[in-house]
């Protein structure tokens, strides 16, 4: 008899950039950190997708832009035990420097505001872990622990 095994939830998420700054949305209405900034984009991992095609996807849906897979750039995995939902995530962020188009916001009930901030002037109410993949992305950091009975870097 086979022993099921443990599944994760992966997410996506985009770090969307035009120089030094970074494309922010404010979270609403969807159960979790709302009233909170998130990344640019970000959603979950479907079956028969890459993580790159989730990404473009997401990128699509929630922001209306047009990003070819050879654009979405891989930077960092957060692996994360949320204390708070008591869910596990395989985090994994992108950064998108190139797109067609120009964002808006596609999904009004979920998305309050987009706004473009200098990554070194980040608001106070960024989900912890995006702002330790924002960390990562600067200090080419390609993979972190958050959450768990030790945090992990390397």
């Amino acid at each position: 008899m086979s022993k099921e095994r443990f599944t994760s939830r992966v997410a996506v998420f985009a770090i969307i950039r035009q120089g030094a700054e970074i494309l922010l949305q404010k979270r609403v209405n969807t159960g979790y950190k709302d009233g909170f900034y998130d990344l640019g984009a970000a959603g979950h991992l479907e079956k028969s997708e890459s993580l790159q095609m989730a990404m473009q996807r997401e990128i699509q849906e929630e922001l209306g832009i047009d990003v070819a897979l050879a654009d979405i750039e891989f930077s960092s995995i957060v692996h994360k035990n949320d204390t708070e939902t008591n869910l596990e995530y395989i985090n994994t962020y992108f950064v998108i420097k190139k797109y067609g188009g120009e964002p808006s916001i596609m999904e009004p009930e979920k998305n309050a505001e987009l706004q473009w901030v200098n990554i070194n002037n980040l608001p106070n109410n960024l989900i912890n872990d995006r702002k330790l993949a924002l960390e990562n992305m600067v200090n080419n950091v390609p993979y972190s622990e958050m959450g768990w009975n030790h945090e992990y870097k390397k």
